[in-house]
């Protein structure tokens, strides 16, 4: 082909340009250079012959050394009348090898955050929190130890707490209820007056009251004792948080109370040959008792907002646990002196003070998230009365052998009084219970919000 239908500049090549000059189209498993080399990195193949009347140089073998200058040696001039000779080259690939996937190179690297997965994880706990001390509390609540916070590079709980805090957006709270004109500012402090006031107007009415009125208006008084204890512990800081209770706890303390009042004197009347008649009450504990309820709820809110403050302005768990230990011994040492206080206005008993520290410190455990540890020191202590009560009557029944399961309370009751035996079991329950609280108390995690 000549003139200027002849192509004249490279390009792309196809089936119809190599017909209009005469040779088989290239494909693309033959791709050329100037000079007929083969692209670097590929297998050399076979080139076609060049049409009639053009001359080709054939390319350098491969390795062979290139004179200077002759890297492109310009083709000889065609005879006169034959085809002008046409340079075809081959579009050499710019794309450079694939790099390692993104994956790959974090699978070498490892994970360059290592607190990404605790933010899903824990994403609940973050956004309802109100400041990092209730994401800290919630760590130590699964498990999380100052050793568990260096594996995330944080020097503790509390740390990895502020970064969980700071990452998580809060959730939008809802629009607090505005208060209405004339609401005492904490109504519980009402609220746990009223056993007190009950047991006051039901002993002032025992003393007054004569005949068959009496037992009448004691059944009465002990009604209306018992809801208005159950209303004082509904409320305020006695009030123990939704789905955290032990149901049994209440027959337990039950118990306890009842025993107070009537277990001394049915032991002795067991003891000495009974039980025939009726026995001798002692309303006097009890008053004391539900006069305490007021004093132990302003010491259990003291120690709740004093454990919060400290939380926030201590830097470690260890820090917070010295901070609160002492502030746990001192509010538990408050309540006894309060009792103490009461019980002497009354009538002093022992047994009634050590029940009053076993129900206090057992109402603090339940309240701070420990309900099932308070549960089993109450039915230790109701189990030790009861099984007073059941060796006494077991001694009394004619029987050779029996005689000897009264040996123990008899003895006991001879050196101590009947007294003796709420005093040993509630004051043990209590013990346990107080190096138990002191423990517990003293984490982060026991005085989260509910």
């Amino acid at each position: 082909m000549r003139g200027s239908a002849a192509p004249t500049s490279p390009g792309a090549w196809d089936a119809r340009s190599e017909a209009l000059l005469g040779a088989p189209a290239l494909t693309a498993t033959e791709p050329l250079v100037p000079g007929g080399a083969a692209p670097r990195g590929t297998a050399p193949t076979s080139v076609p012959p060049p049409p009639p009347g053009t001359a080709w140089t054939p390319a350098p073998a491969a390795g062979a050394q290139t004179p200077p200058g002759a890297d492109h040696p310009a083709p000889r001039s065609a005879p006169a009348g034959g085809t002008a000779p046409v340079h075809r080259t081959a579009p050499q690939s710019t794309t450079a090898p694939a790099a390692p996937s993104a994956a790959r190179a974090r699978s070498r690297r490892g994970n360059a955050d290592p607190v990404k997965a605790l933010v899903h994880r824990h994403r609940e706990l973050c956004e309802r929190a109100v400041d990092p001390l209730e994401v800290a509390a919630g760590l130590e609540a699964r498990g999380f130890t100052d050793r568990t916070a260096a594996r995330f590079r944080h020097r503790d709980v509390f740390s990895l707490a502020e970064e969980l805090y700071a990452r998580v957006p809060r959730r939008p709270e809802k629009a607090a209820r505005p208060a209405r004109p004339g609401t005492p500012t904490r109504p519980w402090a009402l609220a746990v007056l009223a056993p007190g006031a009950v047991a006051g107007l039901t002993g002032l009415g025992l003393a007054l009251a004569q005949g068959p009125v009496r037992p009448l208006l004691g059944v009465a008084g002990a009604l209306a004792l018992g809801a208005a204890l159950l209303f004082a512990v509904s409320r305020g800081p006695l009030r123990v948080p939704d789905g955290r209770t032990v149901p049994a706890a209440r027959l337990w303390t039950l118990w306890l109370l009842v025993y107070a009042v009537g277990g001394d004197g049915l032991l002795e009347r067991v003891l000495n040959g009974g039980p025939d008649g009726t026995w001798q009450l002692a309303p006097a504990p009890l008053l004391g008792l539900a006069l305490a309820v007021a004093p132990a709820a302003w010491c259990a809110h003291l120690f709740a907002s004093r454990a919060r403050r400290r939380i926030t302005d201590s830097r470690g768990l260890a820090a917070f646990a010295a901070a609160v230990r002492p502030l746990f011994l001192g509010t538990v040492a408050l309540q006894l002196l309060a009792l103490t206080a009461l019980l002497a206005l009354t009538r002093f008993s022992a047994g009634a003070l050590a029940l009053g520290a076993l129900l206090l410190l057992a109402r603090l455990l339940a309240v701070h998230g420990r309900p099932e540890t308070a549960a089993v020191a109450l039915v230790a202590a109701c189990a030790a009365e009861a099984l007073a009560l059941a060796s006494a009557l077991a001694g009394g029944i004619p029987l050779a052998g029996f005689e000897v399961l009264d040996a123990p309370v008899r003895s006991l009751t001879g050196l101590w009084g009947a007294g003796a035996v709420p005093t040993l079991a509630c004051g043990a329950a209590a013990l346990c219970l107080l190096a138990r609280a002191t423990g517990a108390l003293a984490r982060a995690s026991a005085h989260t919000a509910p």
